[in-house]
């Protein structure tokens, strides 16, 4: 396989990775529990707030003529209409006014336009409390929390520089000491550093990038070595996230062992081999790692696009042949 980033199969991974997920979409519907007390929000509000995080940044990086656009724009309607238009989250912040993750969920949906005025005055009401601001949270749920806050414009915050400084990442830790918890957390400290690439390489700090760019081409390596394709999958998003791309090789060689984990029907498997092509890939197992699969592609295929036109040859006038 060539250098050429058109065979790097990035885009193909991410229409396919998208079929998987429109044809599946039911399954991300919000259940009767959605906002009952004893509700399993690991298995309604977070695959819908996942799904429609992904989708904000497909629409971002593609156009609308593009199938991929036009695919995750119909997804994010899909998330949109299942919490009401967003009324469901002012009901759900009425019943859980301190939890953060409908403001998580809300952020994604808004960085794609969806809002619902209500529900931001009402949490901006709580999170002027000295309660809201002092809860107590892991560094990097913190830094996803603050980012959630200036993404749905309820309140702009300084806390970013000191909620980023207290995480795994930013004490660039002897790298040797990489594990599976540690490269989740590394993964989202660079996606809100980003907005989830919707601020490009600019968000990620200079030591942290000259930091990820000797150490995450290993790490990502070892994850891929391990069939570990839902971490691989973030770990590639990072890699698309920073200022320098990871040398051709690299990503020719992660990509190519994505492609091969995928199964037939566009699904990735968190780990391992995954289901078997005859039976089908399960949801729950699959719909994540699927999810990642196709936010890598997508900002991956974005950064090369870009390389592309940069590196074209310029007509007189300055106007380049792809443009």
């Amino acid at each position: 396989m060539s250098d050429i980033p058109g065979t790097w199969g990035t885009r193909q991974v991410a229409e396919d990775a998208l079929a998987w997920v429109s044809a599946h979409r039911a399954q991300f519907a919000l259940g009767e529990d959605a906002l009952a007390a004893d509700g399993h929000v690991n298995r309604s509000w977070k695959p819908l707030g996942e799904l429609a995080q992904v989708c904000a940044t497909v629409c971002r990086h593609t156009a609308p003529p593009d199938p991929l656009h036009a695919c995750a724009s119909g997804l994010m309607d899909f998330a949109w209409q299942e919490t009401g238009r967003g009324e469901l989250f002012l009901r759900l912040q009425r019943l859980e006014p301190f939890a953060t993750y409908p403001l998580e969920v809300y952020a994604a949906m808004a960085a794609a336009g969806l809002r619902h005025p209500g529900y931001e005055t009402a949490t901006a009401t709580v999170a002027r409390t000295r309660s809201w601001q002092l809860t107590e949270q892991e560094p990097t749920r913190r830094l996803g929390v603050v980012n959630a806050e200036t993404r749905s414009g309820i309140r702009q915050s300084d806390a970013m520089p000191q909620a980023l400084r207290r995480t795994w990442l930013a004490g660039l830790p002897e790298p040797w000491t990489f594990e599976q918890s540690s490269g989740y957390s590394l993964t989202h400290v660079v996606f809100h550093l980003t907005d989830w690439g919707r601020a490009g390489p600019a968000g990620v700090p200079p030591d942290l990038a000259g930091y990820l760019a000797d150490w995450l081409p290993p790490w990502l390596d070892t994850c891929l070595d391990a069939e570990m394709w839902d971490l691989g999958c973030e770990l590639l998003a990072v890699a698309a996230s920073l200022p320098v791309l990871p040398e051709p090789a690299v990503l020719r060689d992660a990509w190519a062992r994505i492609a091969a984990a995928q199964h037939p029907s566009g699904a990735v498997p968190e780990q391992g081999s995954g289901a078997d092509h005859d039976s089908g890939p399960d949801f729950l197992s699959h719909y994540h790692p699927t999810l990642m699969a196709a936010f890598a592609a997508t900002l991956t295929t974005g950064r090369l696009d870009d390389g592309a036109r940069a590196a074209a040859p310029r007509r007189p006038g300055g106007q380049g042949v792809l443009g």
